[in-house]
């Protein structure tokens, strides 16, 4: 009989639903929608670091991307699901009063951006987060060894820390906060009530300073002595964590109506997104996942073993049973991958976006279809004059730093540089050169792996721009100087929450037995050109000297 596992992914712009066939691994149908709110920019100040998302924008899309995939699955396809999981950005946390309401959803607080998921991108808590990394280097026992040594501003502390000193209405009415992916879980088994809340291991352990030896989290003395704002608000968190393989209980019949399931189907733990991508992608030791979007997220994994006691360097996190059960998850990345080329896509389209619009020589609409058709066009028009510019040819190094750096050390305080610009250089130079940042920035997070004892052979990517340009994943490979695996999956986060669905609706034992049949094959790998490597080595150097001395540490 066929039994089918439904995997939710969240990302930035869009919700992504996947049917996959748990029998045999098929993917049988898949649906994708935008958030609405987020669509218009609204709530969001990106001149201020703002980004906010209404929680509406995800319980609407949820309906509408399950309702919308029955159209293309297999006829009674939705009777035959026997397990639904979630992946999430993160950490993206929202503030929830005493009966777990998220603020946003209630009148008073429908249109207050702090009362609304404050999205991984927000960096508008950056003073909050060095604090919090001052107190526990200064702190007996320093709790932030496991998630690296530095917090974030893209973490769910510093967020909350932020919003309590910036909003009096948010503050009294907020009981804690919940990050995105532990919430969709909880909405659909009915568990958003503190009494009732149960938190899965990932969101926690790599942004919630979670951590078993200290019994949940850090001791509330610690958090009052960097504001007294934070005063009880840890002891409110469950202190027991889930790993993602387990059920946070069963499909409630509101929600069964709603999107066309069975009731009482078992609901997974959330994860984040870059993590259940790395189950699709069959992650192993040695083996590093890169999702490439709008940001990166670099996973891996290790034994406890290959750990011991040991702590890694400016990571973002090292957490049991985070990525697979049974070993420890590391997870890094980059504040901007993608986003820098959209940033000089935008850059270099201001003629169009806007002296076009106000052009009399078109009609409106050809004026919207030639502004959307030049806009289209532009990254791949750079792509391919860039890809035939020899490596180190055009004399222009640049950093990876437009959204602040997440690894290695985060710093979300420090800025791109552009150097060796000259009245020659034209756009495809400066665009090879971003692309030549993206890559560089991925290496030294590559390294630091490799610094600190954690094996790294080879890389699997997944994600839009894998599939997108051969020109920016060749680059990569021969900046890193190794072999990268493309997933043939095009929906890979999806997939990943689909095996964990299969494997808490009892079609497989474990995860490991799920992924046998389930993880998607490579459809494409790349290898290093050598020459370029040993020309990469050299301009890498550039790239480390230029981001010491933005850093302000250059001798």
């Amino acid at each position: 009989m066929t039994s089918y596992a439904l995997g939710l992914d969240y990302g930035s712009d869009s919700v992504r639903a996947l049917l996959v066939d748990a029998l045999t691994g098929a993917e049988v149908a898949t649906n994708v929608v935008y958030y609405p709110r987020w669509k218009k920019g609204l709530f969001c100040v990106p001149a201020k670091d703002q980004f906010r998302q209404h929680p509406l924008d995800y319980l609407e899309s949820l309906t509408a991307v399950v309702q919308g995939l029955w159209a293309t699955a297999p006829a009674g396809a939705a009777s035959k699901i026997v397990g639904v999981s979630f992946d999430t950005t993160g950490s993206t946390p929202v503030a929830v009063d005493k009966d777990g309401v998220a603020l946003a959803l209630k009148p008073e607080f429908a249109d207050n951006p702090n009362a609304m998921f404050v999205l991984w991108k927000d960096h508008t808590a950056i003073r909050e987060a060095q604090e919090i990394t001052a107190a526990a280097n200064q702190a007996s026992t320093n709790y932030l060894k496991y998630e690296g040594g530095i917090y974030s501003s893209e973490w769910y502390w510093a967020k909350a820390l932020h919003v309590l000193r910036a909003d009096e209405a948010v503050r009294k009415a907020a009981w804690y906060w919940v990050e995105h992916a532990d919430w969709m879980s909880a909405v659909l088994t009915d568990t958003t009530h503190p009494e009732k809340l149960r938190m899965g291991r990932c969101a926690t352990g790599h942004k919630v300073m979670w951590h078993e030896s200290w019994n949940g989290y850090p001791p509330n003395a610690f958090f009052t002595s960097i504001d007294p704002l934070l005063d009880g608000l840890r002891d409110r968190l469950p202190a027991e964590t889930f790993t993602s393989d387990q059920s946070a209980g069963a499909l409630t019949a509101e929600w069964a109506e709603k999107l066309g399931l069975p009731v009482g189907i078992p609901v997974g733990f959330s994860a984040f997104d870059c993590h259940m991508g790395a189950v699709a992608a069959n992650v192993k030791e040695g083996v590093l996942t890169k999702i490439m979007g709008t940001s990166t997220c670099d996973i891996t994994v290790a034994s406890y073993e290959a750990i011991g006691d040991k702590c890694i360097r400016g990571i973002c996190g090292q957490v049991d049973g985070s990525v697979m059960p049974g070993l420890i998850g590391l997870e890094a990345g980059q504040s901007a991958f993608g986003d820098l080329y959209a940033w000089f896509r935008n850059l270099v389209n201001w003629p169009v976006q806007n002296l076009l619009q106000t052009s009399t020589l078109l009609d409106d609409n050809t004026r919207e279809q030639l502004i959307r058709e030049l806009e289209d066009k532009t990254l791949a028009a750079l792509g391919n004059a860039a890809s035939k510019l020899a490596p180190g040819a055009t004399g222009i190094t640049a950093l990876d730093w437009v959204n602040g750096r997440r690894t290695p050390d985060a710093d979300q305080t420090v800025s791109m540089a552009i150097t060796g610009l000259k009245m020659g250089s034209h756009a495809p130079e400066i665009f090879r050169a971003l692309v030549e940042a993206t890559a560089f920035g991925a290496r030294a997070i590559i390294e630091r792996f490799k610094e600190e004892g954690v094996a790294i052979d080879s890389v699997v990517v997944i994600g839009g721009i894998s599939k997108k340009s051969d020109f920016v994943m060749q680059v990569c490979a021969d900046v890193w100087n190794c072999k990268i695996d493309v997933l043939e999956s095009e929906q890979s986060c999806a997939l990943g929450a689909a095996i964990f669905a299969a494997t808490i609706g009892g079609v497989y034992p474990d995860v490991a037995s799920a992924q046998k049949v389930m993880a998607s094959p490579v459809s494409k790998s790349y290898l290093p050109n050598a020459d370029a490597a040993v020309v990469y080595d050299r301009l890498y150097q550039n790239y480390l000297a230029l981001g010491a001395y933005v850093n302000g540490d250059a001798k």
